[in-house]
This record gives C-alpha cells, structure tokens and sequence, in this order.
C-alpha cells in the first residue's frame, strides 16, 4: 500500500493558506470587520462561550462594530469578554447593543500588525513546508518498499514541489495584499 498521497498533501497545504486567511481577517485594519470579535470568548451560562454564540456581530459603519446580545442578562458578560480581549475596543452599551467605535490606528501600531502579517504568513510557509517533508519522506518510503520506481518517486517529487511553490506563492500574495492594507489606509 502506497503511502504517497497528492490530494492529501495538496488538502493540507490548501488547509494551511486558508488557516493564515483566517488569521489575517482578525487583524485589525482601520476598517470595521466582524471577524475582528471572532476570538472573543464570553462567560455567560458558567462556561467560555465564543460571542457569536451569544450575540450577533454587524458593521453598520465603516468605522463600527455593532454587537445585538440575544438574552438582556448577558449584555455586562459580553462588554467584560471584548474589553479582556485586548483589542482596543471601548464597548458602549445602548440596551442590548454594545456599539464599539474602531479608533483610528497609529502609524506605529500599522506597523505592528504588518509585522504580526508576516508572523502568520511565516507560520504557514513552515506548516507547508513541513507537508512537502512528510510527501517526500512517504514516496522515498515507497519506493523502498518497491510499490513505485526511481524515476516516478522523482516524477513524484517535483509534483510535491510544484505544489510547494504555488501554495508559498499564494501564503507571500496574501500576506503582501494584508500588509498593504494595513499600511496605506
């Protein structure tokens, strides 16, 4: 049994680009993203809750977050959740809405988060990088097992690579395109 995989490898490698897209949506960019809130956790009920459990998140302007707490007891739980979050957000409470104004980014904190960007981008080029190693690792194996031959297992291995380059290619677009939003807003 082969233990070469391409669909795998390319499924892992997809997982990681969009696992950076996910990290990169929370960064916070001047503009008002719901998925700014996602790593809120809220303790409501006696449990960690994410808010969008408890709350829906909107952004009815460009510069506002707007956060509509479902159940009236949970609206101090959700304020103290987003204010422990350490996002620089001053929740206003309005009934059973929290309005949180987005201020503006200072050129130093632009900088921070497009140092944070490439963190990520970073993170995932090694995530990458480590399933090349283990597609690689799986056809020598194979090939010493003798279920492929010298010249598929390097047939094999410069389809590995390829796949390697086009995902890093993609991971340095995105974390570019990041970047340059945050700087230039």
């Amino acid at each position: 049994m082969a233990k070469y995989d391409k669909s795998d490898i390319e499924r892992r490698m997809a997982g990681a680009l969009d696992s950076l897209k996910s990290d990169l949506s929370g960064l916070r960019t001047g503009r008002a993203n719901t998925a700014l809130l996602d790593p809120v956790m809220v303790e409501v009920y006696g449990s960690m809750m994410p808010l969008n459990q408890v709350a829906t998140v909107s952004a009815p302007e460009p510069r506002m977050l707007s956060v509509q707490v479902w159940d009236r007891a949970n609206v101090i739980p959700v304020e103290k959740g987003i204010s422990h979050a350490n996002l620089g957000l001053n929740p206003i409470i309005d009934g059973q809405t929290l309005r949180l104004p987005l201020p503006d980014l200072t050129q130093d904190r632009r900088k921070e988060l497009a140092k944070l960007a490439g963190k990520y981008a970073e993170g995932a080029k090694i995530a990458i990088r480590n399933v090349r190693r283990d597609g690689m690792e799986a056809l020598k194996e194979d090939e010493k097992k003798k279920d492929i031959s010298e010249d598929d297992r390097k047939r094999m291995e410069d389809e590995v690579q390829k796949l390697t380059d086009k995902f890093v290619a993609e991971v340095d677009q995105v974390a570019a395109a990041k970047e340059k939003e945050i700087l230039t807003q």
